[in-house]
């Protein structure tokens, strides 16, 4: 029996998940879990437009794949119970893998991680802001620069037992100011590698052709044009930026 197609199969809901800010439902389409999440669940916000992070969402996955880095499990849109909106595969992580974590101040691993910050915790405690020194998070990292991702919470990063790495939830994406929030600070001024390089510049070239196609109705011009001028800089800086202007850099929560 033939895979039922996931654009147009029924699409069913199976539950909510309450910790989103939006309203974001679990489904499934024949055999394939899913996450759905309806444009019309979607909360106002003051900087972005609504009722289209869904479309951010999918733009993310396209520059994902142009990438060729898998950073973004598959996304689409597609009608469901609720309307029109997002949906992604659902990806089943490792509970006893963490990317990104919080650990007392005094315990930072010397090796196989990177320090990004330090505060207290509610009893006082000084506690560090940590995430895993890996090539799938360096690359999530650089992914972030390039979509200007402004909510890049610790579990937004899904850890696979096969050491992948994916990241979900990329509706505050693509605006044309600087909006980079994000916990994966720890590279921050090195140096890229040839292979992150490599697909950055994936990037500038799929802008003019198919990739620029695919986003033109999902993002405004001037969003697009600013994902090939955050490219360009990144290309020719060679380097991971720092943090700069004047907002927060990380977002809050953390996690």
């Amino acid at each position: 029996m033939p895979a039922p197609d996931l654009t147009t199969a029924e699409l069913t809901l199976t539950g909510r998940i309450t910790t989103a800010s939006n309203a974001t439902f679990l489904g499934s389409i024949g055999d394939a879990v899913v996450v759905y999440k309806p444009m019309a669940g979607e909360q106002p916000l003051w900087d972005f437009p609504h009722g289209a992070l869904a479309h951010r969402e999918l733009a993310a996955y396209l520059v994902s794949q142009a990438l060729g880095w898998n950073v973004v499990p598959h996304t689409w849109l597609r009608d469901g119970p609720l309307g029109e909106g997002m949906v992604q595969l659902w990806q089943e992580q490792d509970p006893a893998q963490n990317a990104v974590d919080l650990v007392v101040a005094d315990d930072v691993p010397n090796s196989g991680w990177k320090h990004v910050l330090e505060g207290r915790d509610e009893e006082g405690r000084r506690v560090a802001l940590v995430h895993e020194d890996s090539q799938a998070l360096r690359r999530m990292a650089v992914f972030d620069v390039v979509i200007n991702n402004a909510d890049r919470k610790g579990n937004h990063v899904l850890a696979m037992g096969d050491g992948h790495r994916y990241g979900v939830d990329h509706g505050l994406t693509f605006h044309s100011d600087h909006k980079l929030r994000t916990v994966l600070w720890g590279w921050s001024g090195a140096s890229l590698s040839a292979g992150e390089l490599d697909g950055v510049d994936r990037i500038i070239q799929g802008l003019d052709g198919q990739l620029g196609r695919d986003l033109a109705p999902l993002l405004t011009a001037e969003e697009i044009s600013a994902l090939g001028a955050r490219c360009t800089r990144l290309s020719l800086a060679r380097r991971f930026p720092a943090p700069s202007g004047g907002m927060p850099a990380v977002p809050w929560p953390l996690f």
